[in-house]
């Protein structure tokens, strides 16, 4: 099997998307606070080796559409080069080490095995089912990384404002449209759908709904930014100005999308755009001078 392998399918690369388990610690202004900071990293750790569990599964039962893909034919699964058996034994394994981070929390254990146990149930639910299920899977996608937000909130013990809550639900219904368009795109230059649901998309219907997705996020950015109740928990008035670069990237990530057809994986792009990279490392540090300093 080989531990390359082993690494092609708990894909260690998409850990990445798991940073939305640490936003919490970030808006809540807990960055100094060392017991906030180790209960974060075993929460980021817990859902990392739960989302991991979530691609074993993926992998066991697209098997065979994965087997006609032009890219996912690779798979260790697909290639045959890890049975099916010892998927399921890897999947275990992950979910193994997710409860084992977890009960690591103390009191709030409890609570974050609730949530986690409820992302792996409505993800198994994605894989067997749902994902077939055009609009229904990108936005439990979308709900996936509101569960990552929950969990670092509930470990920390930070409350979480109504608006960053709907924020990180458009946000990443808005990326998991862009990545279904890249699907649609492959569909119309092959003639064979990558997902069953594929033939339920189309470009006019998917940048409609990419255009809508990202507007109403930044509306949300900008009402949580405002809002009375941030503005009295982070202690400034100031955090407006970052409206900038949230409205830089997304537009940056439209063009992408729209103009250069380069959404199929956002974890890849955004490792890849250095435009992108750029405004997320200002977008921080502008969040970092005016919670921490200003």
């Amino acid at each position: 099997m080989g531990i390359k392998n082993i690494l092609k399918i708990i894909r260690p690369h998409q850990w990445a998307k798991n940073v939305f388990v640490l936003v919490p610690l970030f808006f809540g202004g807990s960055l100094m606070d060392k017991i906030d900071i180790a209960a974060s990293a075993i929460a980021f750790l817990a859902f990392s080796f739960i989302a991991s569990a979530i691609y074993c599964l993926n992998d066991i039962v697209d098997v065979e559409d994965d087997r006609r893909h032009p890219k996912k034919c690779h798979r260790p699964i697909a290639s045959g080069k890890v049975s099916i058996a010892q998927g399921y034994a890897i999947m275990a394994a992950m979910i193994a080490l997710s409860f084992g981070c977890i009960s690591l929390l103390g009191e709030f254990a409890a609570g974050v095995g609730v949530v986690i146990t409820i992302y792996l149930l409505l993800n198994i639910a994605y894989c067997l089912w749902l994902k077939k299920q055009a609009i229904v899977d990108v936005c439990v996608i979308a709900f996936g990384f509101v569960l990552r937000l929950l969990v670092g909130g509930i470990a920390t013990d930070i409350p979480l404002s109504n608006w960053i809550v709907l924020m990180t639900f458009l946000l990443t219904l808005f990326l998991s449209l862009a990545k279904r368009r890249d699907d649609v795109i492959l569909m119309n230059e092959t003639g064979h759908a990558p997902r069953t649901n594929t033939i339920r998309y189309n470009l006019s219907f998917i940048n409609q709904a990419i255009t809508i997705t990202a507007t109403v996020t930044i509306v949300c950015y900008i009402m949580y930014t405002v809002s009375p109740e941030v503005e009295q928990r982070v202690g400034t008035r100031y955090l407006y100005l970052t409206t900038v670069f949230v409205l830089l990237g997304i537009l940056r990530y439209l063009q992408l999308t729209l103009v250069d057809n380069k959404s199929g994986d956002p974890t890849k792009t955004l490792l890849r755009d250095r435009f992108l990279q750029v405004v997320l490392a200002l977008w921080v540090l502008a969040f970092l001078v005016i919670i921490y300093i200003l």
